[in-house]
């Protein structure tokens, strides 16, 4: 079923693009072991999300033959499956910050910390450390291990986490398994993307879809979990024979973790990205990749090594001893980075786009942690706090997510709107709803503001995750994604901070919180790429 609406999203956006892909027909291509087709009469083939000159000529190029390639294969079973096992990661990023929400009042009633943000703070060191990690380092030691290990690493100590003994080893176990999930984003999305004909590049953003399903399932499993194996709030003492709620979730959510790794690891057969080898000097495995690629898609390619190799000239990467003693040399200095920043232009986008990311990170758990304040100022005594109200209404609330990605997948392709208006829009949006839900003084008027807020945020999100690597080219695009990522999760430790030290009974933070995505979504629209119907570097 969602393979069908995916195809219809696909089909209703492009017929009216105003950049029509021209891939290439088997019939006009000879073959691959007589000649080879010429690279410069495909030159054009595909219209880079990047404009000519951005970057190193000869990384364009090559680049572009690799684009068209990939075109003439066109999407088949092997970006179908990778579309699901990357849907993992999508899911693991967003499943281990709600399990930490959700956890975190039985853990404090249990252990009884003096400063039970803490359990927050260390999520989120975790996950700046991850997005670090596994960002920078898969642009050095390639995808297919760091695709690999982030989700075995948070199974295995979410796993672990449940027979925690107190406060402290909670804490640790919770920066370990983040420091696998703050690397799934930014591996997941450069992986997915290398491997999508330009065609098809707005699946990067359906693929939010497994963000919003992950928090539904975690909702429905803490529901009968947390709701009947819990101390209650009015529990004078809380023991962990009262209380194992929480660890059975704990188990679940590791368990989980781990058949996504298993499926990943021993049933899905991951290649390394082409363009990620040809920015490697490595063409002949690029090469080899595509064709692997064309046969798992029961296709053929017409593509040689001599496609590549025709574009190589002085000052570009060469495949000799000391070419390949460089490349290691780079490693250890900050090439990707200063790549980044290589143009004005390109500059300007890097900085801006870690900006907005910056001020989201610091959005959301500011508004999370300020808002019961607010609320109660305003008298919204609801007086309706029972289990079955909270999950339900927390359902309810996720359920709407679903839909939330779809929707970002058909505006990424409106003409004249594409990613910068959809996620100008949405972001903007996100901020009002934020501020509508602090005037609610009924329940059912904070669920209906909360709804419209998860409902704009799961749009945002959606596209924010696609735009954000299509902007980076393949041979930096960990390091591009990295930058974002840690800018977010060093705003996002901000917050817990903040929720320590800071007087929580004032109403200001919330404000700031939407504050803080209203200008964001104005800020995207100074963003100076506009990648819709445009294939990535």
């Amino acid at each position: 079923m969602l393979v069908h609406i995916i195809q219809h999203l696909y089909r209703s956006s492009f017929t009216s693009s105003e950049h029509k892909y021209q891939p290439l027909e088997m019939d006009d291509i000879k073959d691959q072991h007589n000649e080879s087709y010429t690279p410069s009469s495909t030159a054009d083939t595909t219209i880079l999300a990047l404009p000519k000159g951005t970057m190193d000529p000869v990384y364009e190029a090559k680049a572009q033959v690799l684009n068209n390639a990939v075109q003439e294969i066109g999407m088949g079973r092997y970006q179908w499956q990778l579309f699901v096992v990357v849907g993992f990661g999508w899911a693991s990023d967003n499943l281990w910050p709600v399990v930490t929400s959700l956890i975190f009042t039985p853990i404090a009633n249990e252990f009884k910390p003096s400063m039970p943000p803490l359990l927050s703070l260390s999520q989120n060191i975790g996950l700046l450390a991850g997005a670090i990690f596994w960002g920078f380092g898969c642009d050095v030691f390639g995808r297919r291990w760091a695709f690999n290990l982030t989700i075995a690493i948070t199974a295995v100590f979410g796993l672990i986490s449940a027979a925690s003994p107190n406060f402290a080893a909670i804490g640790v176990f919770a920066a370990l398994w983040s420091v696998g999930v703050g690397g799934n984003l930014p591996v997941d999305s450069a992986i997915f993307l290398e491997f999508l004909p330009g065609t098809h590049q707005y699946l990067l953003t359906v693929l939010s879809i497994f963000w919003a399903f992950a928090q539904l399932v975690a909702t429905l499993i803490a529901w009968p979990l947390l709701g009947d194996f819990t101390c209650s709030e009015t529990a004078t003492t809380c023991t962990r024979s009262e209380n194992m709620g929480w660890r059975y979730f704990m188990i679940c959510m590791g368990g989980i973790s781990m058949i996504m790794f298993i499926l990943r690891f021993f049933v899905f057969t991951l290649y390394e990205s082409p363009k990620y080898l040809m920015g490697k000097g490595k063409d002949d495995e690029a090469v080899r990749i595509v064709h692997e690629l064309a046969r798992r898609n029961g296709k053929t390619s017409s593509l040689v090594l001599a496609d590549l190799q025709a574009h190589d000239q002085e000052g570009q990467q060469g495949t000799d001893a000391s070419a390949a003693l460089q490349r290691r040399l780079e490693k250890l200095n900050f090439t990707h980075v200063r790549a980044l920043f290589a143009s004005r232009k390109l500059a300007w986008s890097t900085s801006l786009i870690m900006l907005i990311w910056a001020f989201i990170g610091l959005a959301f758990p500011l508004y999370n942690a300020f808002l019961p304040y607010i609320q109660a100022t305003r008298g919204a005594d609801f007086g309706d706090g029972s289990t079955y109200l909270t999950y339900r209404n927390e359902l309810i609330i996720s359920v709407l997510g679903v839909p939330g990605a779809l929707i970002g997948g058909v505006l990424v392709q409106v003409p004249r709107f594409g990613r910068k208006g959809a996620l100008a829009v949405s972001t903007v949006l996100t901020g009002v709803f934020l501020y509508a839900s602090t005037t609610a003084l009924t329940s059912n008027a904070l669920l209906g503001w909360n709804c419209g807020f998860n409902f704009m945020a799961n749009v945002m999100y959606a596209v924010l995750y696609a735009y954000t690597p299509e902007i980076f080219p393949t041979k930096d695009r960990g390091t591009g994604n990295a930058l974002t990522a840690t800018a977010n999760r060093i705003f996002g430790i901000m917050a817990p901070i903040i929720a320590i030290y800071a007087n929580l009974e004032t109403a200001a933070p919330v404000y700031v919180s939407g504050a803080l995505f209203i200008a964001a979504g104005i800020l995207t629209i100074l963003l100076p790429f506009e990648p819709r119907g445009k294939a990535s570097l």
